[in-house]
């Protein structure tokens, strides 16, 4: 009896549309499995970019970094063309260049490299830094084809003080905010009302006084008028 060969199920290409909604959902699947949530992330890299140092286990903060570059890569509007397009206009796709960057990243395995902090400031403000992802992404690989690391901090982790910090930064806003209008607008003129009253009893005063004279001017007339007729 023969056997009948297996057929071989042959399944259709990948389009590029495909591959990039594929991406999406592995992107969101990993923003789900994250032990952080994503203001937790901004604040922790907002804290190494103001201070240049990091408290956070490696492993962990890697994780966070890699989370926030993915995040970032994907609010290009480059991320959203087709293959051919992206080659075009960045001369390789936008997974591929994701999996570089994520992979130049992922390879420090002692420490975050000595750019940690640059590398903080690139992602919490990169739209407004590179208005196109081949910029950002030759500055990210700048910062990361390096060699020397950090080592962790061992200072009291500045918390407190980043909250005073912003706290200060709301007041001097709202602060610069009154001085604009006060700036653009013409604030009414409210007199003092010890002016008012002051004014008001100098009026009174004057009106007695006037009324005192002229009775005593009436009184030297009618006296006058009187001796004249004698």
């Amino acid at each position: 009896m023969e056997t009948q060969p297996h057929e071989i199920l042959q399944q259709p290409p990948v389009s590029s549309n495909e591959a990039r909604n594929d991406d999406a959902s592995n992107h969101r699947d990993a923003e789900q499995n994250q032990d952080v949530s994503r203001d937790e992330v901004v604040q922790t890299l907002q804290v190494i970019a103001s201070t240049g140092k990091f408290w956070h286990d490696w492993d962990k903060l890697k994780s966070m970094l890699s989370f926030q570059l993915k995040q970032v890569l994907s609010e290009y509007p480059e991320a959203k063309l087709t293959s051919e397009q992206q080659y075009a206009s960045m001369g390789e796709s936008y997974i591929e260049l994701v999996n570089k960057l994520d992979e130049a990243l992922t390879c420090f395995i002692e420490g975050p490299p000595f750019t940690l902090q640059r590398l903080c400031e690139i992602l919490l403000d990169a739209k407004t830094i590179y208005p196109n992802l081949s910029k950002l992404a030759l500055a990210l690989e700048k910062n990361l084809l390096v060699t020397s690391t950090l080592t962790i901090c061992t200072d009291p982790y500045p918390e407190a003080t980043e909250k005073v910090a912003v706290d200060q930064e709301k007041a001097n806003e709202k602060q610069n905010e009154q001085s604009d209008s006060a700036q653009n607008g013409v604030e009414p003129q409210v007199p003092d009302k010890d002016e008012v009253m002051t004014e008001a009893d100098v009026g009174d005063d004057m009106t007695i006084d006037m009324e005192a004279f002229e009775g005593h001017k009436s009184s030297e007339t009618n006296s006058e008028s009187i001796a004249n007729n004698l």
